[in-house]
């Protein structure tokens, strides 16, 4: 038997620009131009983007090929459809000279920035999120993928966009519940980094609901910033980045178990209530603090209860196929105080019994 071993070079340190104001849409394409010249451009939206003219904005002409996911949202967020864009494209003849624009909510930017990672082993995407979870998380981080028939993000891969164009404007198109819901994000990066982020939200809740350009503007600024710090020190989640998942574990197990009937930020919230509790069981924190949590996330009528046609062991069974799970089992990110994760042997994601979490589980209905 012979043995070869293959040196593989560390990957090349890259960055990219994340910009943000408002009425940058109609922009984008030149900006894009100016980064791409000489590259094909292939756009992915949904149909509830195109309704709200957000993609007419940006092609004017409608000349640019493009995929318009239909139905919009979860219920298409599977391996079929990133299969079809995929196949559109090279149904148009596009190479690897290609950049394909994500214009969009969450969702569509998983989707799109999935099909740029396999399409030809690799191609460009440009992120513009169109929605306040999005421009709060997502489209920063370059984490891409879809659902499977059992859990969410079952299939994915990292690939980090080239460029971010942030347009708080497009939050104005999104009703009253989708709005609220992504600034779940917000509130969950102010609790795991930034005790004086959470103030800011708290004193500006009137402002940001009512949707004022400049604090939306300094919201998403202060968002990036942390995603981005985080991502820096931790680009594939092997430690420090598992913080972001604050409110997650759980939350996704919910929202897959809703079959997607609530929406993200609505399911992290129920999470951000779970993990309060888990950390009360334990002795991490004080139930003054969680009040203080629930208090802002009811002035975001996020709801704080699992729905009763969820049943625990639906929990439970979901839990153990999370994508983070270490023999059918994920860790916890949980809290000491707001803007502190607990860490254990500097692990920011840490042991929780299955038994603690069964104890939990009854208080959240």
């Amino acid at each position: 038997m012979k043995e070869l071993n293959v040196k593989v070079p560390a990957v090349q340190e890259t960055s990219y620009p994340i910009i943000i104001g408002s009425g940058l849409l109609s922009k984008a394409m030149k900006m894009v131009n100016d980064k791409f010249p000489r590259y094909a451009k292939f756009i992915v939206s949904d149909i509830c983007v195109a309704n709200a003219g957000l993609l007419k904005t940006l092609d004017p002409q409608g000349n640019i090929p493009k995929f318009i996911i239909n139905p919009a949202g979860e219920q298409s967020k599977t391996i079929q459809t990133v299969i079809s864009i995929v196949e559109q494209m090279e149904k148009a003849y596009m190479g690897r000279d290609t950049v394909i624009i994500a214009l969009g909510g969450g969702t569509v930017g998983d989707m799109a920035g999935f099909a740029a990672a396999i399409f030809k082993r690799g191609i460009p995407v440009v992120q513009i999120p169109t929605t306040t979870v999005a421009q709060a998380d997502s489209s920063v981080g370059g984490k891409t993928g879809v659902d499977s028939t059992i859990s969410k993000n079952a299939f994915g891969s990292f690939h980090h966009p080239a460029m971010v164009i942030i347009d708080i404007q497009t939050l104005m198109t999104l009703d009253d519940r989708q709005y609220m819901a992504g600034l779940i994000e917000s509130v969950k990066h102010a609790l795991i980094m930034d005790a004086e982020y959470f103030d800011f939200i708290e004193s500006n809740i009137e402002n940001i609901t009512a949707r004022k350009t400049e604090i939306l503007e300094a919201i998403a600024e202060k968002n990036c910033r942390i995603k981005a710090s985080v991502v820096e020190n931790d680009p594939t989640e092997k430690n420090q980045r598992r913080a972001l998942n604050y409110g997650h574990t759980i939350g996704h197990a919910v929202e897959s178990a809703s079959n997607f009937d609530l929406l993200h930020g609505e399911s992290v919230a129920i999470g951000i209530v779970a993990a309060g509790l888990i950390e009360e069981e334990m002795s991490l924190a004080d139930n003054a603090q969680h009040k203080r949590i629930r208090n802002i996330l009811a002035r975001l009528n996020m709801p704080a209860k699992i729905p009763a046609s969820i049943s625990q062991q639906q929990i439970i069974e979901l839990l153990k196929r999370d994508k983070k799970a270490i023999n059918s089992w994920p860790k916890f990110v949980l809290l000491e105080k707001i803007g502190k994760v607990h860490c254990i042997d500097n692990q920011w994601a840490i042991d929780v019994d299955e038994k603690l979490i069964r104890k939990t589980l009854p208080k959240l209905y």
